[in-house]
């Protein structure tokens, strides 16, 4: 398999390469285990001394194969799939983190992770700042701790729309000697690469445009292998496993310390796999993510640009509007199209926004994103709603903000949607 694919060739040929008789395409390991010859050999891989799968919820070929396509994809290392989007995002924290440790992070994020960081890593005794990712890269840092352990932020915040400041951030994560985490999740393998930006970890929701098809729930974490884990402020990459006969992980996996570590601990004990039947539907959706994803930013461009001149339209936010203060960090940091998200605000009551949103036909009222289906949703009363007020506004969310997820209908259908939605107001 060639290192020097094109991004597009990766989605449809990255991951499995049959041999001679073998199925074309990716078949469904339905199986929790695997049968041995030897003894031996089955003891070494328990005690990580050879390559090769054991029980499916640490590994399975069907999965295996999506994570390979997904780190060529991102241009990591390796990968971990997940049951969902959120246990991607505990998993790359438990990773590194526990009791006592602190990580510092952009305010801009999805409600879910908000709710996972202020609830459920408090009670694991895991501490969180949240910052305003416009602030400065020295009040960023005053933020920091003796137990400061990560930095985390979103590449596209959902809703708010802001493009992180990657440069910014990866030069706090530096002097602080930690990682760097990121949410690729909107932006995707094929608009962004945040190990180009000194990201040293990337958590993608699959459910979302990597699956494209609103079918399987699934996560995936991926180790960008830049990160020297053995700088001193991680001694479990580098101090003797006892849950593996004193493994060192920096010392026997080099580079893929961290993802390794990973599966073999969190995955293994916790068991947040991801089943091969939804990796194998969400490699299929991987299969066109170019061409959708091409597709999911031109609608949203045009449609961007249709509401903008709406007299019942009172404001449009979609990152690559040249009128959009985003505008200029969006094309330095994303590659052809800043993904299908957009929110807009409509001039009018909450009234008149739920009589909007009944009138639609072809736009359906779903909650999630990246489906070749358009969809919207209002986040303050839905995705955002277990937040309090100055939580809500923090992270991007304004009373009166709608966000549309564009599919990849024919863009003229959709304006006509909008158009006759709105004329009901």
């Amino acid at each position: 398999m060639s290192n020097n694919w094109e991004k597009g060739t990766i989605c449809i040929q990255g991951g499995y390469s049959p041999k001679a008789g073998e199925p074309r395409v990716l078949p469904i390991f339905q199986t929790a285990t695997y049968k041995y010859d030897d003894p031996d050999h089955l003891a070494s891989l328990f005690n990580l001394e050879a390559a090769g799968h054991l029980y499916s919820r640490i590994s399975n070929p069907t999965v295996a194969a999506l994570e390979e396509k997904f780190a060529k994809l991102q241009g990591g290392v390796g990968a971990l799939a997940t049951a969902s989007g959120q246990a991607a995002v505990l998993y790359a924290i438990l990773n590194i983190c526990k009791v006592g440790d602190h990580i510092i992070t952009a305010s801009t994020l999805y409600g879910g992770t908000v709710n996972l960081f202020t609830v459920n890593l408090k009670k694991m005794g895991i501490e969180v700042s949240f910052v305003d990712p416009e602030a400065s890269k020295e009040e960023i840092l005053a933020l920091a701790k003796e137990n400061t352990k990560a930095v985390y932020g979103e590449t596209i915040g959902n809703p708010g729309l802001n493009i992180l400041d990657f440069d910014k951030f990866a030069e706090v994560a530096k002097e602080l000697k930690v990682p760097f985490l990121v949410d690729n999740t909107v932006g995707t393998p094929y608009l962004c690469n945040p190990f180009e930006h000194g990201v040293n970890v990337v958590i993608h929701s699959t459910t979302k445009y990597a699956d494209g098809h609103a079918q399987s729930v699934g996560g995936i974490v991926v180790d960008g292998g830049n990160f020297d884990w053995a700088n001193g402020n991680f001694s479990e990459f580098t101090e003797p496993d006892p849950s593996y006969h004193g493994i060192k992980y920096v010392e026997t996996f080099g580079n893929a310390a961290y993802i390794t570590k990973l599966r073999v601990t969190l995955g293994r004990d916790l068991g947040a796999c991801q089943s091969p039947f939804n990796a194998y539907l969400t490699n299929l959706g991987l299969e066109t993510l170019h061409l959708r994803m091409e597709r999911h930013s031109q609608n949203a461009l045009e449609l961007a640009k249709w509401l903008e001149k709406h007299p019942k339209i009172k404001w449009v936010n979609y990152p690559y509007l040249e009128t959009s203060p985003e505008y200029d960090r969006a094309k330095k940091y994303l590659k052809g199209g800043a993904s299908g998200l957009l929110t807009f605000g409509i001039d009018g009551d909450i009234e008149a926004a739920k009589k909007f949103t009944k009138a639609l036909s072809l736009v359906a009222l779903v909650v999630t994103l990246g489906d070749v289906r358009s969809c919207l949703l209002h986040p303050a009363t839905t995705t955002h709603s277990q937040l309090s007020e100055e939580e809500q506004i923090a992270s991007g969310v304004t009373p009166d903000l709608m966000r549309v997820s564009i599919g990849i209908e024919d863009i003229n259908d959709i304006i006509a949607d909008f158009e006759q939605a709105l004329s009901v107001i």
